[in-house]
């Protein structure tokens, strides 16, 4: 019976440990930030990577989630006699909560597998040791573009998110439901603020920074062998959602308190 507990108590300091490593690597990679000129050329390379594989999958998830929002909430606001309401409930839904989700959530599943398999792939190799050996700092010629590279991107993906989440709620709001398009977007733009938008950009910027911090952790950090490397892009995309969503419900909670939603 108390081989549980320690176990227990074993795992819970393991993951202390691993979490103190994980913020210690990223500080230490944004230090070094103001040297632009050695690892500017790496995070051009990075950032149309990334781009080039997250821009289809973030059209293809919010169009159709823009459509889905504005059919079902229009329903239940034609049954109410509410229905212009639909483009507010579609554009701030998609603006303070979906739009950064989504975009950290596609960085880290198409970009940050690819990042963590990249550097697993250097670790194995010894190419991370060889760099050590070099006097060449793995975490700042390495880490730091892509931590760059995809908070860039996940805020250029937040507005994809957005427009094109709009659009779709938009044309089938529209089209199918027989709402005004000045009805639309008079709603839309009725209740949103000025700062919803900058939180949103800053909640984007921030998680694609942790995305691309555990993806980069785990690749590092992973078993020497090509297992070890595909169990740590497991372990990354698991441990890059859990930490999005622990962010951003501590980010909306101060959020909503400090400037409460207008009713």
């Amino acid at each position: 019976m108390s081989a549980v507990p320690s176990r227990v108590t074993g795992w819970g300091l393991g993951a202390l440990v691993a979490m103190g490593s994980l913020f210690a690597i990223g500080l230490e990679a944004l230090r070094r930030t103001w040297d632009v000129r050695d690892w500017f050329w790496e995070f051009v390379e990075q950032s149309w990577f990334l781009a080039r594989v997250t821009m289809l999958p973030s059209l293809l998830v919010a169009l159709p989630l823009g459509a889905t929002v504005a059919l079902q909430v229009g329903d239940l606001a034609g049954q109410l006699g509410a229905q212009s309401a639909t483009g507010g409930a579609v554009v701030v839904g998609l603006v303070r909560q979906v739009a950064p989700i989504a975009s950290a959530l596609i960085i880290a599943g198409a970009g940050g597998s690819a990042m963590t398999s990249d550097m697993g792939a250097r670790n194995i190799r010894d190419e991370l040791s060889a760099m050590e050996v070099m006097a060449v700092n793995p975490v700042h010629r390495l880490v730091t573009p892509r931590m760059w590279a995809a908070s860039m991107i996940s805020c250029m993906l937040a507005s994809l998110v957005i427009l094109s989440g709009a659009v779709g709620g938009f044309v089938f709001n529209v089209l199918l439901q027989g709402v005004t398009p000045g009805a639309y977007f008079d709603g839309a733009l009725g209740l949103l603020r000025v700062s919803d938008l900058f939180v949103t950009l800053g909640k984007a910027w921030l998680f694609g920074l942790i995305a691309a911090l555990v993806a980069c952790y785990m690749g590092m950090n992973c078993e020497r062998s090509p297992a070890g490397v595909g169990r740590a892009v497991n372990r990354a995309t698991v441990v890059a959602f859990m930490l999005v969503f622990v962010f951003n419900y501590v980010i909306t909670t101060v959020y909503f308190v400090a400037f409460p939603p207008k009713l």
